[in-house]
């Protein structure tokens, strides 16, 4: 079962969910996906529910006897299933899975919920972990880094994220897009400070966007499309994208400058078939290679690049809301050794931009420590470098770079910093 999968096997949801995806038609993949993203989002708050239900926890072999409690619990207070419904069918499941002795277990414990929810539900506000739904060590870094506000993270971290698309300028204007959609009864706006972005007012399949398997109209999210902004893209300039995958960036920039040469570089040789689909779709190209950005005598052939995106690997502390695994698999050792992996980057490819070329750092973090602080502390070690700033900011304006937090508007926590090299 995918929750079991993601709770004791620490393996992603989206790889999870892509085994079972194939099998399910249109209506049986929208309620499936909202209840895996619904309970690992709500994980905490659903496992103290639980547990106040039970007499003593299930035992590892019975994960997914536990999984089916918190997909019952998160239908009968999160859902607008009917209480029967929801009942009948996580008792249904087990039987499915062939134990039969968890069905009058689990109905106990879904009616006992329905009798005592005010009661419970009132114990989650003495409980941090419960009340927010976020892990500990998690809550503890929002709360640090972001006194004034870490409840408004959290808040964002637990809501559905709103769907928003990216225009293919080379194809259509945004306007011409978006009467695309309204005659597809689609509804949608554009997206402010983007000038390619729209957002949707109701999620849909991409198969239902106009024009998408043609590639006028790409996902992404407004705060991913604003790097393009930053990186104040010239003609005929040699552009990377040092840790592209899946692509999204690299196929904005060539929407823009289809004629720049962009070499798209990721560590991960089965994430970079996903650029080249991206890129097929939207009838672009770029080079393509398969190394680690940080080994640079492995793949550089010595031409200095104008632009250079480092899009790093980070926590994803700002993208919780669309990836809530992160609440389960990450953990605190993580960001010191994501810290070093940024920082490697950052100082092995700064050599080979050019003189007053530009490079651009971003991530989908909202911790201090892989943002701010590590453009600090590049700055100190790189006396060529300076950091630009922005009178029509991505973001709020901290001492070193910009940050966008969950909750500041309806786009993803993201963070950008501009340098330019003397």
């Amino acid at each position: 079962m995918t929750i079991a999968e993601v709770q004791l096997k620490h393996r992603s949801l989206n790889v999870v969910m892509a085994a079972f995806l194939p099998q399910l038609n249109d209506n049986e993949r929208s309620f499936y996906q909202q209840l895996c993203y619904g309970v690992l989002r709500l994980h905490p708050t659903l496992i103290f529910l639980g547990n106040q239900l039970l007499k003593k926890p299930f035992k590892n072999k019975d994960a997914d006897i536990a999984a089916l409690l918190l997909t019952g619990l998160y239908q009968l207070r999160d859902l607008r299933t009917p209480s029967h419904a929801a009942i009948s069918e996580t008792v249904n499941a087990a039987k499915k899975l062939g134990k039969q002795w968890a069905t009058g277990l689990l109905n106990a414990c879904l009616r006992n919920y329905q009798r005592q929810q005010t009661e419970l539900e009132a114990q989650l506000q003495h409980d941090p972990v419960a009340g927010t739904a976020h892990p500990e060590w998690l809550l503890q870094q929002y709360q640090s880094d972001w006194p004034d506000h870490w409840q408004q993270i959290t808040q964002a971290n637990n809501q559905q994220a709103p769907m928003m698309l990216r225009v293919n300028r080379q194809q259509a204007s945004r306007e011409t897009y978006l009467q695309q959609l309204l005659q597809q009864d689609i509804d949608a706006t554009a997206l402010r400070d983007c000038d390619d972005g729209v957002l949707l007012s109701k999620a849909c399949d991409v198969n239902a966007l106009p024009n998408f398997e043609t590639g006028m109209a790409s996902v992404q999210d407004g705060a991913a499309q604003l790097v393009i902004k930053m990186l104040d893209i010239q003609p005929d300039q040699h552009i990377l994208d040092a840790c592209a995958a899946p692509g999204g960036k690299s196929c904005h920039i060539l929407e823009q400058h289809p004629d720049n040469t962009l070499i798209a570089l990721d560590i991960s040789a089965e994430r970079l078939k996903q650029i080249e689909q991206n890129l097929s779709r939207l009838q672009l190209s770029a080079q393509l290679k398969a190394a680690d950005a940080s080994d640079t005598d492995a793949w550089w052939d010595g031409e200095l690049f104008d632009r250079i995106l480092i899009d790093a690997p980070c926590s994803g502390s700002g993208v919780i809301r669309r990836h809530p695994d992160i609440k389960l698999l990450r953990r605190p050792e993580d960001i010191t050794s994501l810290a070093h992996t940024q920082q490697q980057l950052l100082d092995k490819l700064w050599p080979l931009l050019k003189a007053d070329g530009l490079m651009v750092y971003t991530t989908c973090s909202a911790f201090k420590k892989e943002n701010e602080q590590q453009i600090e502390a590049f700055l100190q070690r790189h006396p060529d470098a300076k950091e630009l700033r922005f009178e029509q900011a991505p973001a709020t304006a901290r001492p070193y770079g910009y940050q966008r937090l969950p909750g500041d508007d309806v786009m993803d926590g993201f963070y950008y910093a501009c340098l330019r090299r003397s």
